[in-house]
């Protein structure tokens, strides 16, 4: 390709602020360059879950035709470029060869070219009412918190699209009891303690025990047999891989309505970023790569101010400051992964070529993140 093309996108959620789908922005100069980009993901594509794949930059025309969709793919074209001829007729093409179509930036009046069926249908939900009747499951936008969230969804909205949920409140000034005996076992594995140490602390939780077998067991982590104990799983993957893995138990105990959605995008910051920093960091460091992106959001999973949270935790410096914003090793690669949540890809672009990557690796990378993410039962 050319001219770069970059992937940003966001979260689909129902009702309940569970994830449905993703909504995968493709910024490119035209389609052809588009479609090439989104047949270079290749097994990467996550499968999971439905992805509204929609053009930035460009409108679809008929080069969109050589795509050959991905299971659970679905084309999302914008309403006002249906008043196009060359896109409607591509539209119209895409959906006879079978391809479902998700309808964004509907107006009432808007007019629908004769056949065109939506699964979904998107509008902003601040000048939109639901008094009109749309071709679809109209899926709220241009929400920015969780109260407007709360608004659309009472006044109609079957679901929304959006980061909102991450502007949420952090009110504790502490951490609550269940999690602070997470942040008590992931400090005895950091200071490498006598297992059965470790093991005790674990026992103070049932629950813990289980989901920490759940996860090291599941499909994402790839290993050749079944771990059956904690002790067992100290002997299979040691010290360093263990803290990665019980740091996905802090990530995963937070009880807000928005954590499910909270904690996939703070999973797939944390694999995006073991991925893309592997070239520049010696192996024993990628588990602490992994462990700064998952733990992005734990003030507002977690209810705390991010540095009321650290102080509880015995941490490398790398991942406290770039966790607190201050520069360091770590802080650009979590900049690329937050940048992969805008609406932009600006700012991606930026921080993708000052790290000397290449566009192709970013979007291989934040699917395959997507992808892993989705293996995890939260």
């Amino acid at each position: 390709m050319d001219q770069d093309v970059f992937f940003t996108r966001e979260p689909v959620v129902n009702k309940q602020r569970a994830i449905t789908a993703t909504r995968l922005r493709v910024h490119a100069p035209d389609c052809a360059t588009a479609v090439a980009a989104l047949e270079s993901i290749g097994d990467d594509w996550p499968l999971a879950r439905p992805v509204f794949v929609g053009l930035a930059g460009c409108r679809p025309d008929a080069t969109l035709a050589d795509w050959i969709a991905p299971e659970g793919a679905m084309l999302e074209v914008a309403a006002p470029s249906l008043a196009d001829p060359v896109t409607a007729q591509a539209v119209s093409q895409l959906a006879q060869s079978g391809l479902p179509l998700v309808l964004s930036d509907y107006k009432a009046g808007t007019e629908i070219p004769a056949g065109l069926a939506f699964r979904f249908v998107m509008a902003d939900a601040r000048v939109q009412p639901v008094t009109i009747r749309v071709p679809g499951i109209l899926i709220a936008t241009g929400i920015d918190e969780p109260a407007a969230f709360d608004a659309a969804i009472k006044a109609g909205y079957g679901g929304a699209a959006g980061w909102f949920f991450k502007a949420g409140q952090t009110t504790a000034k502490k951490l609550a009891p269940a999690h602070a005996q997470i942040v008590r076992v992931l400090n005895l594995v950091r200071r490498n303690a006598d297992p059965k140490q470790i093991e005790d602390a674990m026992k103070q939780d049932v629950a813990l025990s289980f989901k920490l077998l759940r996860y090291i067991n599941s499909a994402g982590f790839g290993l050749m047999c079944q771990v059956q104990s904690f002790r067992h799983a100290v002997v299979i993957l040691g010290y360093e891989k263990l803290n990665k893995w019980l740091s996905l138990l802090l990530v995963t105990a937070g009880k807000d309505p928005s954590a499910p959605a909270l904690m996939q995008a703070a999973i797939a910051r944390g694999r995006l970023m073991e991925v893309l920093g592997a070239e520049f960091f010696p192996r024993e460091e990628h588990d602490n790569l992994f462990i700064t992106g998952a733990f992005s959001l734990l003030d507002r999973l977690l209810g705390a101010p991010m540095d009321k949270v650290l102080e509880e935790m015995s941490l490398p410096d790398r991942i406290s400051d770039a966790l607190l914003g201050q520069d360091g090793a770590y802080t650009p690669f979590l900049k690329l992964a937050r940048a992969c949540e805008d609406a932009s890809a600006d700012a991606l672009s930026e921080l993708t070529h000052a790290l000397g990557l290449s566009a192709d690796a970013v979007n291989r990378a934040q699917l395959s993140a997507l992808k892993f993410a989705d293996t995890l039962e939260f």
